[in-house]
């Protein structure tokens, strides 16, 4: 039945906060790659950043057993775009300085997440 458990306000989660963090960071800087990148890496990044929230505000409508898989995805994703901003460090698209900052916002947003995915377990 629908009422046996608590819907949680996307909103209000700092992790899905720090995910549209990470989406907006990603579009910024995705928006300085050079232009033959727009089908490569940054196609991939930009869609890999909006997937964070997107699967925290989709799980956040089911069951806390669902919500867990969606944030498995979400983080997934995350460790997805950690990589693919290692690659862009490598190709000088980020100074080093940017990666380790940005790096740092995906760690944050790993560790919140881990948290918050322990509460919802019976």
């Amino acid at each position: 039945m629908m009422n046996d458990f608590k819907r949680h306000n996307f909103k209000k989660l700092k992790i899905w906060q720090i995910g549209i963090e990470l989406s907006k960071l990603t579009f910024d800087l995705t928006d300085t790659f050079p232009a033959y990148e727009k089908y490569g890496l940054k196609s991939q990044m930009d869609r890999c950043s909006v997937s964070i929230p997107s699967n925290i505000a989709e799980g956040s409508s089911r069951t806390n057993k669902s919500f867990s898989h969606f944030l498995d995805i979400s983080l997934g994703s995350s460790f997805e775009l950690q990589t693919q901003l290692l690659l862009a460090n490598h190709r000088k698209y980020l100074s080093d300085e940017n990666c380790k900052i940005f790096e740092t916002k995906i760690e944050e947003f790993q560790k919140a997440t881990m948290v918050f995915q322990n509460t919802l377990k019976d």
